[in-house]
């Protein structure tokens, strides 16, 4: 059933690519363990033991506190529509904002987006494919537009507020160090 490698295979990727979603889970030493779900195009694989993804700005933004006191990381996909399987990245990551020297760089790996809040650069140790058995069918349809819309409506001055006022804490109180002037 379950197998683990040292690092992600030609086929891993493919099946990384292949989908349409995958999901990001992270947790400090304390507080909420948070599993955010990610679509679009926001990932790429960019070497046996390296992928990166970009978040764009919502309502959240656990995984950068998260980061910022434990740094630890899980993707994960799960095949909806092809051969039962469930497949986990687990590492580390570094947070990088749009300040951060490397973030152009590597935003430019993405379609442009207004909200693009932060990348991350995860270091993979252990790939880990296990079954889906129980995983339902569906139906990819296609992407939400909605995200997109309201950071083009907010614009950069809009999405920098919304950011210093709805995305400098998590949950539990830690700082995101979305904004350098945050005093949390």
């Amino acid at each position: 059933m379950g197998k683990q490698f040292d690092e992600i295979s030609a086929a891993h990727q493919k099946f990384i690519e292949d989908q349409k979603i995958f999901f990001v889970g992270s947790a400090a030493e304390e507080g909420r363990v948070n599993i955010s779900p990610k679509g679009g195009d926001a990932l790429r694989v960019l070497g046996p033991n390296r992928l990166v993804w970009r978040n764009l700005t919502g309502s959240g933004n656990e995984t950068a506190g998260h980061l910022a006191r434990v740094n630890r990381m899980t993707v994960m996909w799960a095949s909806f529509d092809t051969r039962p399987i469930i497949l986990r990245c687990y590492g580390t990551a570094r947070t990088l904002h749009p300040r951060d020297a490397e973030f152009a760089e590597l935003n430019a790996l993405f379609p442009e987006h207004v909200g693009a809040r932060q990348i991350y650069d995860v270091s993979v140790d252990l790939v880990q494919s296990s079954c889906g058995y129980s995983v339902p069918f569906f139906t990819y349809d296609s992407d939400r537009d909605v995200l997109n819309k309201w950071a083009e409506d907010k614009g950069p001055e809009g999405i920098e507020d919304y950011w210093r006022t709805r995305n400098t804490e998590t949950l539990d109180g830690m700082p995101t160090h979305v904004v350098i002037d945050d005093d949390t």
